[in-house]
């Protein structure tokens, strides 16, 4: 399910927010061209790495090439993450929360014959068609969350995914009517210690006959799950009997709090904030109080009966809910910086190698190395739709990568004459594992300034 920016908002377009413009391509795109095949384990199981390049023409992901276009803005760093698969990575810290998650479903919820109710999908490719992604979850054309400066596009068709939900409708067309899907997700998004252009999601999927849903109920075999001739109210949607929605609700609700109080401890305090999203309704956000302060954990709500009918289960009623994975990592191991999850330092990865997944980690931290402040500051293009924050982010990280630990807006200025204005960012630069030099950094900064110049259509003032 999609959320919105923060690594744990993942729903908002699914229950849980600035074009990157082709004209001025002379820095980036000759990475873009010239950049190395790199090689990295395949999503699915069918065998070996697969290369990874980004052509002048076309763009090769996990074996498959496509073609390139005026829409495509994946770069290099980006596509370099394909296909690491921290959850399924043994004893990282996302691969524990998703195994206790999974633990837990698998016990807590069994079927008739003593199986696991629940099955689990997390080898899915991230490669995804705009349909998939947007269409099939009812999100409308001029949603906000479609915008090509908040994803990351292969091609105008093509794209990868900005929320697990993209994979919904098809395990649902599948026949599974209950589910766990994990994986990572892509999104264009500021930068700090709580967000990257890379995360990862669990969302979860659990769908109802009529029997299934009034087994429990007195006279339940008088109740049905539709209904004609209704309307939609906040409390239901128009083609729901208020008896179904109260029954899925609680059942929800029932199950999302069991998860937390496994994970926080029996005695977490839960509480539940109505919300909207396009493909579930009525829905909400769970919020837990953690260390004093009331925290967002995930978004959840039933089913938009539309799209269970594009799946072949218009017979049915569900509910689902989403949350991110290094958002509570980071609570529950006091992971202080989200891009740890990517350290291959060994003084990081064996805190986590534990002989029990149940077993209480509090991150130690490794050295804290200092960090090196720079600004820089521009004249914007003359256009407003030529530049936007996104795209100098992305610029950011296509150039300074991990190096980068936070990039924020500090001043703005128009000109009272020519109208004309001006920003000043200031770039926070801090190895995760060695000490950098403000020699080092200083070569990056004037790449980052002579690129946003070419790229960007600014206008340097330094």
């Amino acid at each position: 399910m999609r959320f919105s920016g923060s690594p744990l908002r993942l729903l908002r377009p699914l229950l849980q927010s600035r074009p990157f413009h082709p004209l001025r391509r002379c820095c980036l795109s000759k990475l873009l061209a010239n950049s190395s095949t790199a090689s990295c384990r395949r999503l699915s199981t069918e065998g070996p790495a697969s290369q990874r390049a980004i052509g002048q023409d076309s763009m090769e992901v996990l074996g498959h090439s496509y073609p390139r276009d005026n829409f495509t803005n994946v770069t290099p760093k980006i596509l370099a993450k394909v296909g690491r698969n921290l959850h399924n990575q043994s004893h990282h810290p996302l691969w524990l929360i998703k195994e206790r998650i999974k633990a837990h479903f698998y016990s807590a919820y069994v079927g008739r014959w003593g199986n696991p109710l629940f099955s689990v999908h997390d080898n899915l490719s991230p490669v995804v068609t705009v349909e998939q992604n947007f269409d099939s979850l009812l999100i409308p054309p001029d949603h906000p969350s479609r915008k090509r400066g908040d994803n990351y596009y292969v091609n105008r068709k093509t794209m990868l995914r900005a929320h697990t939900s993209a994979h919904q409708r098809e395990l649902v067309s599948a026949g599974l009517d209950a589910f766990l899907m994990v994986g990572d997700v892509y999104r264009r998004d500021e930068i700090d210690a709580s967000h990257y252009p890379v995360f990862h999601q669990m969302e979860g999927v659990r769908l109802f006959c009529n029997h299934e849903l009034f087994s429990r109920v007195h006279r339940g075999d008088d109740l049905a799950l539709l209904e004609r001739g209704g309307r939609r109210t906040p409390q239901k949607q128009e083609t729901h009997s208020l008896e179904a929605v109260k029954l899925l609700e609680f059942d929800l609700k029932q199950t999302l709090t069991r998860l937390v109080t496994h994970l926080f401890g029996g005695d977490v305090e839960v509480r539940w904030v109505d919300c909207y999203f396009p493909f579930t309704h009525p829905s909400f956000e769970m919020e837990v109080r953690f260390q004093g302060n009331w925290m967002e954990v995930l978004g959840c709500g039933v089913m938009e009966q539309e799209l269970l009918n594009s799946a072949g289960a218009g017979n049915k009623v569900g509910w689902a809910f989403g949350l991110g994975l290094e958002r509570l990592a980071m609570v529950l191991y006091s992971i202080p910086d989200i891009r740890l999850f990517w350290s291959q330092d060994e003084r990081f990865l064996r805190q986590f190698r534990v002989q029990n997944i149940q077993q209480p980690v509090c991150f130690q931290p490794l050295s804290k190395y200092p960090p090196l402040h720079n600004d820089i500051s521009f004249w914007l293009p003359e256009s407003s739709e030529a530049f936007t924050q996104n795209d100098f982010y992305e610029l950011v990280r296509s150039v300074g990568g991990d190096m980068v630990e936070k990039v924020s807006l500090v001043d703005e200025f128009q000109h009272p004459k020519t109208g004309r204005r001006s920003q000043c960012y200031r770039i926070i630069y801090r190895h995760m594992e060695r000490t950098l030099t403000q020699q080092e950094v200083r070569l990056v900064h004037e790449h980052i300034e002579r690129a946003a110049e070419a790229e960007l259509g600014v206008q340097g003032r330094y």
